[in-house]
This record gives structure tokens, sequence and C-alpha cells, in this order.
């Protein structure tokens, strides 16, 4: 009971911060385009950044494709679940495979 408990602490924490990195990166993504679209420099030293939401956004996008292609078979809204999926991250990806397994 006690391990219930500091998973799902632990799942919503995960969660939260999730949220407010693909937020961020998307945000960070949208900068960059309209740096590029009005001829702004952005610092170079950023392209790391750059380079790491682009990886974590491809990586949160697979996992929504995948919850959204299993989400009806848990009777979820494919395009709401893999949207949840899409923020959360792996954890929502754990949560719909746990409900398959009951």
């Amino acid at each position: 009971m006690n391990l219930r408990k500091t998973k799902k602490r632990l799942f919503t924490l995960i969660k939260i911060i999730s949220i407010v990195f693909i937020t961020s990166a998307i945000g960070l993504e949208l900068w960059n385009i309209y740096a590029l679209l009005t001829n702004n420099k952005i610092p170079a030293s950023l392209n790391p950044v750059f380079w790491i939401e682009r990886f974590a956004i491809a990586i949160h996008l697979v996992e929504g494709v995948i919850a959204a292609y299993k989400a009806p078979s848990r009777n979820k809204t494919p395009i709401k679940y893999g949207t949840y999926t899409f923020f959360v991250g792996t954890v929502g990806l754990l949560e719909l495979f746990d409900k398959l397994e009951q």
C-alpha cells in the first residue's frame, strides 16, 4: 500500500515536470521559428538546448502516437489520450498499459 502511494506521488510529480518542460520546448521552437522568419539571431550557445528539446518532442510524439493507437482497446478517445501522453510522456503509456493488464 505504501508503494502504491509513493508510485502515485512520483507519477504526479513527473507529469507536472513533463508538462512544464514540453510546453517550454514548444515555446523554444516557436521562438526559433519566429527568429528565422524575422531574420533575428539566436545565441549559438542555445544550439545544444534546441537539439535536446527536439529530441524530447520527437520521443513524446512517438509515445503519443502509440497511446492513440492503443487507446481504443481501453475505451479511451484516441486523440485525447494521445495528446495527454504527448504532454506527460512515458507515464501516460505506463498508465495505459497498466490498465490493459487488469
